[in-house]
């Protein structure tokens, strides 16, 4: 697991955000409050979908900044936090364009009100519009939220302004990106445009920008900066990568994700784009992006993107990424302790099963 490899040696950084985020929910709730239980459930479901993960961004702010700063912080912890936020408002948008009723395991946003739509009698269809209007209010919540928390830090206006720059960038990087994403739902796209969606939907916001944050609010040079800009693009095309592979061939009790949802949306990744050249993709291809999709038809589309040898040159691909992460690692010139746990990021984003 990639959170696993990140820098343990900041001292409670990850029990200091989980607090941070609990007495940020407990304030929203207690302000919802005025405003009726539906309102309350809001933000209970807000709350319940930023707990667990694996909480990659907030680790990758902390190790970022106590390597330049020599220590955590409050603020950066504060910093750490908001990434969290950021995270699982986009996660709660992502369900809502994928129809995604489930995360981790058990119903999302979305699906806990579709659930209690039905409950109150409403036609499915009326209660899962119920459920996704819902997801979509408490994304916004969130991001609007996560910007407060930047705002409101206690650093000079400088490093402050430049922080609300990379948060903003990476939200405008995100939204292009995921509109590529849907933009290129049964359109075929090809391998440059899929990896210039997957650096603007995923690298930015989940790599790229919690490093480059955390460094400028530990003091980081302009130059280091953006050495970790571009580390951050390789590691998060190669865990975005991984994702994909694993949203087909993962198992849905690890992931906490069907494998069947990927290939019943139709989502272009990069495994369709390379199976879809081999005659085996055609006569698999008539399930794919079908809602009624069953198991024994993903099965098909599964041996199709295998005996194409599309999985084969996807996995080339994460191994290439890694290593072009590791190179630039070595000559980022960072601090010992950061290009370590980076170095061991990279090296086990080929290994992961969730």
């Amino acid at each position: 697991m990639i959170g696993a490899t990140l820098d343990r040696r900041i001292d409670g950084g990850g029990i200091a955000v989980s607090e941070f985020l609990d007495d940020y929910f407990a304030r929203q709730l207690e302000r919802a409050a005025s405003h009726g239980d539906d309102y309350v459930r809001l933000w209970v479901a807000a709350r319940d979908g930023a707990a667990g993960g694996k909480r990659i961004r907030p680790e990758l702010v902390l190790a970022a900044h106590a390597a330049f700063a020599g220590g955590s912080t409050a603020e950066a912890v504060r910093l750490a936090s908001a990434f969290e936020l950021l995270h699982t408002a986009f996660l709660m948008h992502d369900d809502v364009i994928d129809h995604d009723l489930v995360r981790r395991g058990a119903p999302n946003v979305a699906g806990r009100f579709a659930l209690d739509g039905v409950g109150r009698g409403l036609p499915v269809d009326r209660a899962n519009d119920y459920g996704e209007a819902s997801a979509i209010l408490a994304g916004d919540l969130l991001i609007a939220g996560a910007l407060r928390v930047v705002a409101e830090l206690e650093t000079p206006r400088q490093v402050r302004a430049s922080l609300l720059e990379i948060v903003d960038e990476c939200v405008f990087l995100a939204a292009a990106g995921e509109h590529a994403d849907v933009r290129h739902a049964g359109a075929a796209p090809g391998e440059r445009d899929i990896l210039a969606m997957i650096e603007n939907k995923t690298a930015s916001y989940s790599f790229s920008a919690p490093l480059q944050a955390g460094a400028v609010l530990g003091g980081a040079s302009a130059a280091s900066v953006a050495r970790l800009g571009e580390i951050g693009r390789h590691l998060g095309v190669a865990f975005q990568l991984r994702d994909d592979v694993l949203g087909v061939f993962g198992s849905a009790t690890v992931t906490g994700k069907s494998s069947l949802s990927d290939l019943r949306e139709g989502k272009e990744t990069l495994l369709v784009a390379y199976a879809r050249v081999h005659p085996d993709w055609d006569r698999a291809a008539a399930g794919f992006g079908s809602p009624e999709l069953d198991d024994a038809g993903a099965t098909g589309l599964r041996r199709a993107i295998e005996s194409s040898g599309a999985r084969d040159r996807v996995e080339r691909l994460i191994d290439a990424r890694c290593a072009a992460a590791v190179d630039s690692i070595g000559a980022a010139g960072l601090p010992h302790d950061l290009q370590e746990s980076l170095t061991m990021t990279a090296r086990t984003c080929t290994e992961r099963a969730r």
